[in-house]
């Protein structure tokens, strides 16, 4: 996986932070940002802290510094976030585009349940429509400056799965539209909730599995509430660091050229996560310390792993062309299917065909 990721874009596997130009003497700039879902995985410990809080002042000759806090820390959820940024209560956040396509529908596009298989995939459709998107997102006063992933989106279920056939009838959390129509297409109920409260929804039996990334599930010990992991990826919870506009335009360009040089090390680092954090999740969740080196290994209990057929893949494939992409057009309008069969349907390989 790491190697087809490399090939798409050399910075995912590229060493160090970028070598800082330093930024000439002026006024000290603070930037408020709130990111990541919890303050225990790793795209918040591995790379938001060291890069954004701890790097940035040394970074930038002392003219730049992070009020950094995760999405706990800060007490917002993740649909939260784009509406926290377009106030102008924080300069920059960032959250999964589904999470937040409630309000830009066009953004759920990005990573339909079922639309990329792989991360190489999911990284080259969102290059593809990174323009398209923030051509809408501007008329909120907002954009994004850098995209990331989490690890694959896979299911922990509280109890035995041997595959998409067992999930008729479950109660399944999901974090956006599109897997709420996949689990809809297969017979599940899809619950909404918010990412902090899946633990306890799993502990209490409020719902039979929850989606999440392997390696986010880890960090948050979704293991100890869950037995059973389902490794079928439906999606990578591809998401975005949005900035305020307003507060964007208003920087020195000096400081702004340096902020997006900056955030192209953060995007790269975070992509090259997302694929070394997929298998490793599964590692640690099943207790395979061997090969558990970024999460934490589960020791007690450790999870049943329960691969995926090319039977429930190809399901999954056929929801996502007779259910999902329909059905996200019907939310997004008419032009999102053209938009889709022109940017996204060459890279996927399905195309959207009006009923």
């Amino acid at each position: 996986m790491k190697r087809m990721v490399c090939a798409l874009a050399a910075a995912f596997c590229a060493a160090g932070p970028i070598s800082a130009q330093g930024l000439p003497a002026g006024p000290k700039v603070t930037v408020t940002a709130v990111t990541q879902a919890a303050p225990s995985i790793p795209q918040y410990t591995k790379v938001d802290v060291p890069l954004l809080r701890e790097n940035m002042p040394k970074a930038s000759n002392g003219r730049i510094e992070f009020n950094l806090k995760s999405w706990p820390e800060a007490n917002v959820q993740g649909p939260e976030v784009i509406r926290l940024v377009r106030s102008g209560q924080v300069d920059i956040g960032a959250a999964p585009l589904t999470t937040v396509s409630g309000d830009v529908p066009i953004l759920d596009g990005v990573d339909l349940a079922g639309l990329n298989p792989e991360i190489d995939q999911a990284f080259r459709v969102a290059e593809a429509m990174l323009p398209i998107a923030n051509r809408e997102l501007e008329r909120l006063g907002v954009k994004v400056i850098a995209t990331f992933p989490y690890p694959a989106q896979v299911f922990f279920c509280r109890k035995p799965i041997t595959g998409l056939a067992d999930f008729k009838g479950l109660k399944v959390r999901v974090n956006g539209p599109s897997p709420g129509d996949l689990m809809n297409a297969l017979g599940a109920q899809p619950t909404a909730l918010a990412f902090g409260e899946v633990y306890s929804a799993l502990e209490r039996g409020t719902v039979d599995c929850g989606v999440t990334g392997s390696g986010s599930g880890n960090g948050t010990k979704w293991y100890e509430v869950s037995t059973h992991l389902y490794s079928l990826s439906i999606s990578w919870s591809t998401s975005g660091y949005f900035v305020n506009l307003a507060w964007w335009n208003k920087l020195d360009p000096a400081v702004r050229s340096f902020l997006e040089a900056q955030f192209k090390q953060v995007q790269a680092t975070q992509w090259k996560l997302g694929a070394d954090a997929s298998q490793d999740g599964i590692d640690c969740n099943i207790g395979n310390a061997a090969a558990c080196t970024i999460g934490t290994v589960v020791k007690n209990k450790p999870m049943t792993w329960v691969k995926a057929s090319d039977a429930d893949k190809a399901r999954v494939q056929d929801a996502l062309a007779k259910v999902v992409l329909p059905n996200w057009v019907k939310r997004c309008g008419a032009k999102c299917g053209d938009i889709y069969n022109e940017v996204i349907a060459p890279i996927s390989g399905v195309r959207y065909t009006a009923n």
